[in-house]
């Protein structure tokens, strides 16, 4: 007994991590049910265990607690600036067989740089990483970790309290995709061309938007990432603000300032792959332990990045834990998940013989599938009121459908068909139009089957595909014309909207991540034209019902007439939830040329008030329209009971708005 004492003693207690300092205390934020939790692939907020956090009062000393995952290590110590990255001098300790190490730190504090140096057991790997869990980040391209804490007093108890009207999908939403490095940028003076900071954007961010109308903002990923020219989407630090704007407490005022202002917030997350940098989460310990171990499985083939393994336990707790702290900690109303197709099949992007089915000889990854459904299960069990977004462009099934129905479970699905059908018909010259109609009128046929986004993104204005403006065809007043009309289309289709910044006031060069956008061009009436057509479209589908109530439900639209494509024009009506309630008339002119007398079947008789007209002269139009509004006449047309006579102006969409009538 008295042997057994002496050489515990000489050990040290559990969690000691060696200093020179003098014994640690004992204790560690791991449970047993945590480390149950994890290692079952059921631990929702690891962020709150693994990763650096202060000692507790009741530790009795100043320090920093540190965990980390690394199972096949064979040594793992803490090094940084409080003992001159010295790879001996902070050892953690292995935590039974959970393959977490963990130890205590006296005298480590916040804004600390620090990384783990890992020994492995096989092939002599050895290698400095930064935290898996680290709440803050050096900027690139330095790559160390940063102590920190989230404290932070939130000033949006009104919004989160109501948010859930506001996302709920009989609101209407309506986003403005950003990215924050090139929204609009600091230049002149001392500093050059630089980043605005988090706290910069706020205010100027939250007033446009605000003037432009849109319901939500959208991030391209905020998460840290070592590349810039990725936009974000080569995560490394998945429980970090990138650092390259400020800290976490100040990109939480971006957002806290945004909900105070009525504005919501969805951040971009990116589940699906991740960079192969030295210091990230790629070969952590000298295994694949982040990442699928064969390379059909763990290596994308296009993005040359690891793809995680859904089937490991500890990594879906990683996710999960990851998704959910940005919807806890940061606030956040929504989260887009990036590339959801990539991670749904076998063979994405694989040839044959570069992949292999699944157990039942399908191309289906059932691990992901599994992991997406339990993502979307967690976020809204723990926020009914936040929506979840996938970016999905394939045709899988019941992607917003329940889980508990067979679905993914997802709340919204963009619409990646109605997006590249309509880009493709836009460019083409107004006289071939006519033999292209059906590329308009094809997404009815499944428009109903998801809960749909139109998104027109940052994705279609990069890699030389040129600006959407650019994309247009004729000459500049038929280019600007065209971008109206195109805009029109999507804000009167069934579904929630996203535009991507610049496109509002027909930026005429391609976006470009290191530049400011270009807002000298809104000195031109040309362009501020545009963007008032924008905020007017805005204000539209936020005040009537009809635009947005059902927007998931074909209840909410009916075809006039789909099949005009002598005139290459479309008519149809939208309609609010209460049945007899508000209806408006909808007809597009794809063509040059003015349509007078273009009657229109409509099932109310009496005035309809135009209230939208895309040619007018202050949006940069010709000025052609219908004088304020038509009467219905008792003519039979289109199957309706009565009719009306419009003047469809040239490439634009008018919308007319039944003001009473049987």
């Amino acid at each position: 007994m008295k042997e057994t004492r002496r050489r515990r003693a000489k050990a040290g207690p559990r969690g000691t991590a060696g200093t020179g300092a003098g014994a640690a205390p004992e204790f560690s934020l791991l449970s047993a049910d945590d480390l149950y939790l994890f290692n079952e692939g059921s631990h929702l907020r690891l962020y709150e265990k693994l990763g650096a956090h202060a000692a507790p009062p009741e530790a009795g000393v100043d320090g920093t607690y540190f965990a980390v995952w690394a199972p096949d290590a064979e040594r793992v110590t803490v090094i940084g600036d409080f003992n001159g990255w010295d790879r001996a001098a902070a050892p953690l300790r292995p935590r039974g067989e959970s393959g977490i190490w963990e130890g205590f730190v006296p005298g480590v504090g916040r804004g600390q740089r620090y990384k783990y140096w890992i020994e492995s057991r096989y092939n002599a790997y050895r290698v400095e990483k930064a935290d898996p869990f680290a709440l803050f980040c050096e900027t690139a391209p330095k790559t160390a970790s940063i102590v920190w804490d989230l404290a932070y007093e939130w000033g949006d108890a009104e919004w989160m309290a109501q948010r859930h009207a506001r996302n709920a999908l009989g609101a209407p939403i309506s986003i403005y995709e950003v990215h924050l490095g090139s929204w609009r940028r600091a230049s002149g003076g001392e500093e050059g061309d630089r980043w605005l900071t988090y706290r910069e954007l706020a205010p100027l961010l939250a007033e446009y938007v605000r003037e432009l109308g849109f319901t939500h903002v959208e991030f391209l990923p905020v998460m840290e990432h070592p590349f810039y020219g990725s936009w974000g989407y080569q995560t490394t630090g998945y429980f970090a603000p990138t650092s390259r704007y400020g800290t976490p407490q100040d990109f939480m005022y971006l957002v806290d300032y945004l909900h105070r202002q009525g504005i919501g917030v969805i951040l971009d997350w990116v589940p699906s792959h991740f960079p192969n940098d030295e210091h990230g989460l790629g070969y952590f310990d000298g295994t694949h332990l982040y990442e699928h171990a064969d390379p059909q499985q763990g290596f994308h083939p296009d993005w040359k990045s690891f793809i995680f393994n859904y089937g490991r336990p500890e990594v879906r707790s990683f996710l999960l834990s990851s998704a959910l702290f940005w919807l806890e900690k940061y606030h956040a109303d929504g989260l887009r998940v990036d590339a959801v197709a990539s991670v749904l099949y076998l063979d994405y992007s694989r040839k044959a013989g570069e992949w292999t089915p699944n157990r039942y000889g399908g191309n289906e990854n059932l691990d992901a599938i599994g992991f997406l459904r339990r993502f979307n299960q967690e976020a809204y069990a723990a926020h009914p009121d936040v929506q979840t977004i996938a970016e999905e462009s394939t045709a899988w099934p019941m992607v917003s459908r329940p889980v508990y129905a067979g679905g993914l479970g997802f709340g919204l699905k963009w619409d990646m068909g109605w997006m590249h059908d309509t880009l493709q018909y836009m460019r083409r010259e107004a006289v071939f139009r006519r033999y292209h109609h059906h590329e308009l009128t094809f997404r009815m046929i499944y428009a109903f089957m998801e809960n749909f986004l139109l998104a027109l993104s940052h994705d279609e204005v990069v890699h030389g595909k040129g600006s959407l403006i650019s994309r247009m065809p004729g000459d500049d007043w038929q280019k600007a014309a065209n971008l109206r009309l195109l805009l029109a289309h999507m804000f009167t289709q069934p579904g929630k909207k996203l535009l991507f910044m610049g496109d509002e006031f027909g930026q005429w060069r391609e976006w470009d991540h290191e530049r400011s956008l270009d807002w000298d061009a809104l000195q031109s009436d040309f362009h501020a034209g545009i963007q008032r057509l924008s905020a007017a479209l805005n204000r539209l589908y936020r005040s009537e019902p009809a635009l947005y109530e059902l927007d998931c439900d074909p209840r909410g639209f009916a075809w006039i007439d789909a099949n005009d494509s002598k005139s290459s024009a479309l008519t149809y009506l939208r309609q609010s939830a209460s049945g007899g309630g508000d209806i408006l008339l909808v007809a597009c002119n794809f063509t040059p040329v003015v349509r007078y007398n273009y009657r229109a079947g409509v099932p109310r008789s009496g005035h309809w008030k135009e209230v939208l007209n895309t040619d007018a002269v202050e949006y940069g139009g010709s000025g052609q329209g219908n004088l304020g509004g038509v009467s219905a006449a008792p003519i039979p047309f289109h199957g309706r009971p009565h009719s009306v006579k419009l003047t469809l102006p040239p490439l634009a969409a008018v919308v007319l708005k039944s003001e009473g009538g049987e």
